[in-house]
């Protein structure tokens, strides 16, 4: 199959236990596209087998990957699993691709960069990765990307969403137990809702299905939400909404990075710049302070045990 076209099979989501993957298999249904979504055990980027198989079984027209190790700090004690899963898995998947001629969307992270740029950063920056968990995805891009598939990778930030572990979520749950949080407020960035992620991916996937791949929609792109906070200002914002819905609020006291010590460094500003993903897709995600509204309110219909 010529990557200029799409072929009839159905899309693949990997990762799909995950925030992203949970947001982009609601999307599709949705949106009535065909779709397969895999997880582990099933799909397991530990297994290479099983990368082999799910794609064969499936003969997809595009895929999706947004399975990654996530965990930032468990990364440095479990490299080996953090490069297969960030690296290695990703560029299987991405030589299937470009054997079979169909595009892939990659998903990648701020945490490529080291956050002193002072400004946000846009897709041609230099990368500078404080730790394993960035490294590996850096990795993975460059993986991704030399593959020759027709691929393109969307470095995101600070996801969140109503069912999964979280930092909202874990901020409402800890506001519960405690009158007092500490939250630091010396690193930036852009907390991104994952159904509005999963919502502009998706209208790339049906732009492609219409058009076609074309180059230009090749090689790294930024999405986040718009706008910009601080842990302690996303925080407050969170206790905000949630106030709406009958929540008490604690108080939030800001800290420093050197406050709270984590094994890992995190970049003190991490901020992404959208203007090429609205210049080529004419995609603009929403404000953070709209997302994180509507993303409490969605949490908070739900039950407090949710995955």
């Amino acid at each position: 199959m010529n990557p200029e076209r799409t072929s009839a099979g159905p899309i693949l989501i990997t990762g799909a236990s995950g925030q992203l993957g949970a947001a982009l298999v609601k999307g599709a249904q949705a949106a009535g596209l065909a779709h397969r979504a895999v997880q582990r055990p099933a799909f397991d980027f530990d297994n290479p087998a099983s990368i082999a198989q799910i794609c064969a079984e499936t003969s997809p027209s595009l895929i999706i990957n947004a399975a990654a190790w996530t965990a930032v700090d468990a990364a440095e004690t479990n490299q080996d699993a953090a490069w297969r899963a960030n690296r290695d898995g990703p560029a299987t998947l991405a030589a299937y691709a470009a054997e079979q001629h169909i595009p892939l969307i990659h998903i990648s992270t701020d945490y490529v960069f080291d956050g002193s740029k002072g400004a946000p950063y846009i897709e041609s920056d230099q990368v500078a990765p404080l730790g394993v968990y960035g490294a590996s995805k850096e990795a993975g891009e460059r993986a991704v990307l030399s593959t020759g598939a027709a691929s393109m990778v969307l470095r995101t930030a600070w996801v969140f969403s109503a069912g999964r572990a979280n930092f909202a979520r874990t901020m409402i749950e800890a506001g519960r137990k405690r009158p007092e949080l500490r939250v630091v407020a010396d690193q930036r960035g852009t907390p991104t809702a994952a159904p509005d992620l999963a919502a502009a991916i998706l209208r790339i996937v049906a732009l492609i299905q219409r058009t076609g791949w074309q180059p230009h929609y090749g090689g790294i792109f930024h999405a986040t939400n718009q706008g910009a906070t601080t842990w302690h200002g996303f925080a407050t914002e969170i206790f905000a909404q949630a106030a709406r819905h009958g929540e008490t609020a604690p108080t939030i006291v800001p800290i420093t990075t050197q406050d709270w010590p984590t094994p890992v460094r995190r970049p003190a500003d991490s901020r992404l710049d959208g203007q090429k993903l609205a210049a080529v897709f004419g995609i603009t995600l929403p404000d953070w302070r709209d997302a994180t509204r509507r993303v409490i309110a969605d949490m908070l219909t739900q039950p407090a045990s949710a995955p």
